[in-house]
Parts: C-alpha cells; structure tokens; sequence
C-alpha cells in the first residue's frame, strides 16, 4: 500500500514538473492526468486568486463588492476575446504537435499573440474612456459608479495582460507543456494576491485605495505573469520555441486563427453575455442581492476552474490525437476525461451543499448577503453533473478546431433558453433571485443533453485547422 501511495506521489510530482512526452503514444489515463493535474493546479490557483480577491474588496463594502460584479460581467467579453483566441491557438497548435511540425507550431503561436495585442489595445481605450457608462448602463447606483469607477476603467486598461495570459498559456496547453502554464498563473495570481491587501488599504507609503486598489494588483499581477510566459517562449523551454523572425505578419495564418477563434470568440460571447443578462436580472432585486450572488458566483468559480483543467486535457488530447490520424483514440479521451470531470464536481457538489452557511461566512456576515450567496451556491450546485459534461465536450469539439458547433449549442442554451426562463420565473411567475437559479440550472442540463448528442455524430474528427 505504501509502496503504491509513493507511486502516485512520484508521478503527481512528474506530471506537475512537467514533461516532453509524446500524448499520442502513451496510455490515455495516464496522457490525461499528466495534462489535468498541472491544469487543475493551473485553475486551483485562478480559483483561490477570485475568492481572495473578493474576500479583500467585500472588508470594503457592499459597494465594491457590487463593482466588482457588476464590472467583471461585462469585462468577460474581454475574458471571452482571450479564451477564444487560447481556443484557436491550442487546437492549431496542438494538431502541428501531433502532427510533428514543431516549427510551425511556433510561427503559428507568434501569430496568434500578434492578433491578440491588436485587438486589447482597442479595448483598452474604449474601457478606459468609458468605465463610467459601462457601471451606469449595468444598472449601478451613483454613489457605486464614485466609488467603483477607476476600478473599471483601470481593470479594461490593463486588459491586454489578460488576454495575453490566457492566449500564451493556450499556446503551452496545446504544445502539452501543461506545467509551464500552471507556473504562470501561479507566479501572477501569488504575487496578485500580496499585493491586493496592500494596495486595498494601505501599506507605508501606498495609501488606502479600497476596490481601486485591487485593480491596480490585478494589472501588475497579470504584467508579471506575461513577462514570465514571453521568458519561456523565448528560451524554448517546451516543445515550443519562438524567435524574433516569426514576428513578420503571417496572413495566411492569422486568417486561420480569425476563422477558428472567431467561432470560440462567438460561443464564449454568448455564454459571457448571458451572465450580463443575468446580473441585470439579479441587479433589480437590490444591492445585497447582486452582492451575495457575486459572492456566490466567486466560490462557484472556485471549483468550475480545476474542472476546466479536466476539460482543457481533453481538448488538448484532441488535437495532438487528431494531427497524428487517431480519431478514435482522440473520441476515448475526452470519455474519460468527462468521466473524471464527473467525479470531481459530484464530489464538490455535495461538499458545498452541506457545508454552504460556513463557506459563505467566510466572506460575509452581512445576514442579507450571506442568505443570499447559501440560496445561490445550493441551486446552482444541482447543474453541477450536468455541467461536468457539457464542459468536457464543449471542449474537445473546441480541441478539434470546431468552434461552430459550440456557439450554436450555447445560443440556443443561454440566450433561447437560459435568459428568458429566468427572466420569466423571476419576473413574471414573482420567484424573484430564485427564478434565475432555476434558470441556471435548466441550461446546465440542457447544454449537456445537446453535447453528448452532437458530439456522439462524430463530425468533429473531420475538421481540417
């Protein structure tokens, strides 16, 4: 038994190391696991930053817990523009790795960070300019937008390091250099979370700059966790390599990303726009309503993301399947993956269902608030299954360099049906915030329902990238 236990700890220890080992050719189980473990490791360390973080800022106020929700449900149209480029990154990546083309693997990678630095600086301006209309048109009170408006301008500013971290660590996952990725996030989301309590109230020269202040640790976090990708990427740690010649605009490139991303983009759009909707929603029932839903929100996060790490495997295991021509072998990695992925959330979803009054009085003793975020962590933990799979395979379609399928299955999910059943329950059948729960849930399972159907078809192992 002791002997099987230092088994597991050896290789828990290698997978988190990292290693250059051929995802094709090794066993599934064991190709998944030295992926997810890095990534689970990767998203642990997102998760912990997003409940610190709101555990600083809720020592504030009701107010700048309020701007940070209400700011962050539209700043995830940034997170989506990230993510859905990290999308089409790591499937053409990943297909070039199976594929043994390691250099184009790297000339795609540069590419992909050129569209991406174009396209933050735009948003950049724009946030900034109008961080105030963006907290007024979502609803915030005027003593809020006072409070909370440099919070968000300073957030949208510094959007480019977001989306340079989500974009480069895409890069990583797809080459298999999992770990790399996870001492990314890592060395952002510590050094962010040091300086969130420093900056938020104060400490020898830095003056107290409540919500202000944790944007300002989220910018400089985020700039640091860049820096160390580009150190890596630079000095080939990985399978992947990039130099300075690859920075001559690749058209023919580019376009591929555009078209895949574009996809990705769309499909995280419509699932980002649908929590706007959502706040919107909740924001109608008064302040400490949309703050104990942050909250909420925030320790749901917290166990959504290591389950990304599962999913993130999977689709990773896709594309290096697909690029090396085993189609099959690429369909029993993302079951085992959902398998697994399963497992976890079912296990998480019975832990925040029982012990919800003590996690939620970590970061609030405010009795509205607190009620609020107990009701919101025991619905939404009923999607919980349903979501595992939706996940996985929302993923591995991604993987495949099919973003299409998955945007059409979360407008139908979220926009057809999400937005107006909880807008219906909670409005017009009088629910209240419970109505938008109920919501959730419903689309959780729905979306699950629509993957493993679509995904049962097979089309996905025909798509070229």
């Amino acid at each position: 038994m002791l002997q099987r236990i230092k088994r597991y700890i050896v290789f828990l220890q290698y997978a988190i190391k990292g290693t250059n080992e051929d995802l094709t050719n090794i066993k599934i189980s064991r190709a998944i696991i030295l992926l997810a473990v890095p990534m689970v490791l990767e998203m642990v360390m997102e998760s912990l930053f997003a409940v610190v973080d709101v555990f600083f800022v809720a020592q504030v106020g009701t107010n700048a817990v309020a701007t940070v929700g209400l700011t962050e449900s539209v700043i995830t149209i940034v997170y989506s523009l990230g993510i859905g480029l990290s999308m089409a990154a790591t499937a053409m990546v990943a297909r070039r790795i199976g594929e043994k083309k390691n250099k184009e693997a790297a000339h795609t990678s540069v590419q992909a960070i050129i569209v991406t630095v174009f396209i933050s600086i735009v948003l950049s301006v724009s946030g900034f300019i109008f961080g105030e209309d963006i907290l007024r048109l979502m609803g915030g009170s005027e003593a809020l937008i006072q409070e909370g408006k440099w919070y968000t301008k300073i957030l949208f500013a510094s959007n480019g390091t977001i989306m340079l971290l989500f974009l480069i660590n895409g890069i990583f996952r797809g080459a298999g250099n999992a770990s790399i990725a996870m001492r990314a996030l890592w060395v952002s989301n510590i050094l962010n979370m040091i300086l969130d309590p420093i900056f938020i109230f104060g400490f020898g020269p830095i003056p107290e700059m409540g919500v202000t202040g944790a944007a300002i640790a989220t910018a400089i976090g985020r700039s640091i966790g860049v820096l160390y990708q580009l150190y890596h990427l630079l000095k080939g740690t990985g399978v992947i390599s990039v130099s300075f010649h690859h920075l001559k605009p690749d058209f023919s490139i580019i376009k591929r990303i555009v078209k895949i991303a574009s996809g990705g983009v769309g499909q995280f759009l419509i699932e980002s726009a649908s929590w706007i909707f959502l706040v919107r929603i909740i924001s109608n029932f008064g302040s400490e309503v949309l703050a104990g839903y942050t909250i909420a929100l925030r320790i749901i996060i917290f166990t959504i993301l290591p389950s990304f790490g599962i999913s993130n495997a999977g689709a990773t295991l896709v594309g290096q399947n697909l690029g090396a021509k085993f189609p099959e072998r690429a369909e029993k990695s993302v079951w085992l993956a959902a398998r697994y992925n399963v497992i976890f959330l079912f296990t998480v979803s019975l832990v925040f269902f029982i012990f919800s009054n003590e996690i939620v009085g970590i970061f609030t003793d405010v009795a509205a608030v607190k009620a609020e975020a107990i009701k919101a962590v025991r619905f939404i933990c009923f999607g919980y299954i349903f979501f595992a799979y939706g996940m996985v395979l929302s993923h591995a379609f991604n993987g495949a360099g099919d973003t299409k399928t998955p945007t059409i299955i979360n407008f139908v999910c979220f926009w057809l049906f999400q937005i107006p059943l909880a807008y219906y329950i909670a409005n017009q059948m009088g629910f209240g915030s419970n109505g938008v729960y109920i919501g959730i849930v419903s689309a959780f399972a729905l979306l699950a329902i629509i993957s493993i159907i679509w995904f049962k078809r097979g089309k996905w192992k025909l798509t070229e990238v």
